[in-house]
């Protein structure tokens, strides 16, 4: 349907309400196995629901294994937990083997696990930061849980998909605004880094059986990240993490099996979708 593409990406919408979830068919995913990582609250617990909901199999990933196997277990039994630290090669090696053992293999890959600005400072939105004035042991823990995080995970899932003949990989963005906002250093460098890592990890996979695509809500969302003492208007504003399940199961369909190097914007998806 969409192959790679030389046009310009999708640019980010504005922010839309808080209720306003893409409509689509659903489509059946008959049991596709998929590794969403960071899945255990916010856009990652989102997306995990609506691929279980789809009939995928899904892994939810945390740092903590008793996390990610409690949110297994409501998940249902198509869910498993797995402990995974994404800034650790170890830990991703083990986990990735841990997953093929019991799973046999892997269909898609959604790299989502990420830490954002209020762990370097709460009141971000208020009080921008300027970047001097960020610790630097906060630079390197957003910088390596997103960026590194997709390296490796990607790195070590890659060349068993390739091996496989087939596979997708997702990786989570943001707004193009946000990347370069001012006061949020070091989220928007991360951001901007995972879109251009994407963007050469496509550009490496071309002509092989491995699909590689940007996928982003297109605006702020109701999740942890946003601190919980913002504006009634600012709340208001924020978009239902729910808004990323129609492109991510989408995307993990038969549908997409054709689709790579493209920026998907969770709030643009129906339009863009008719338009593909």
């Amino acid at each position: 349907m969409c192959a790679a593409r030389d046009s310009q990406p999708v640019e980010d919408p504005p922010v839309g309400g808080e209720g306003d979830v893409t409509l689509v068919p659903v489509r059946r995913l008959n049991g596709t196995r998929v590794l969403v990582t960071g899945a255990t609250s916010g856009l990652g617990l989102a997306m995990a629901e609506a691929l279980v909901d789809a009939g995928a199999r899904v892994a939810v990933s945390s740092r903590s294994r008793a996390r990610a196997e409690s949110v297994a277990v409501r998940l249902g039994a198509s869910a498993m937990g797995l402990a995974l630290d994404v800034r650790d090669e170890l830990s991703v090696q083990e986990s990735v083997d841990e997953l093929y053992a019991r799973w046999g293999g892997l269909d898609v890959l959604v790299n989502n696990a990420g830490i954002g600005m209020r762990t370097v400072n709460p009141r971000f939105l208020t009080d921008p930061q300027a970047f001097w004035e960020v610790p630097a042991g906060g630079f390197r823990d957003v910088i390596e849980t997103k960026i590194t995080g997709v390296f490796l995970v990607s790195r070590a899932v890659a060349p068993r998909m390739l091996a496989a003949g087939a596979g997708r990989i997702i990786n989570i963005s943001m707004s193009t605004r946000t990347m370069t906002r001012r006061g949020f250093v070091p989220y928007g460098p991360a951001g901007a880094g995972v879109e251009a890592l994407s963007r050469i990890m496509a550009a490496d996979l071309a002509g092989t059986p491995v699909r590689v695509n940007i996928l982003l809500p297109g605006g702020a969302t109701a999740t942890g990240m946003v601190p919980g003492d913002v504006s009634p208007e600012m709340q208001a504003r924020l978009l239902d993490p729910a808004i990323m399940g129609p492109p991510v199961v989408w995307l993990a369909s038969e549908e997409a099996a054709a689709v790579h190097d493209q920026r998907i914007v969770g709030t643009e998806f129906e339009g863009w979708l008719a338009r593909s």
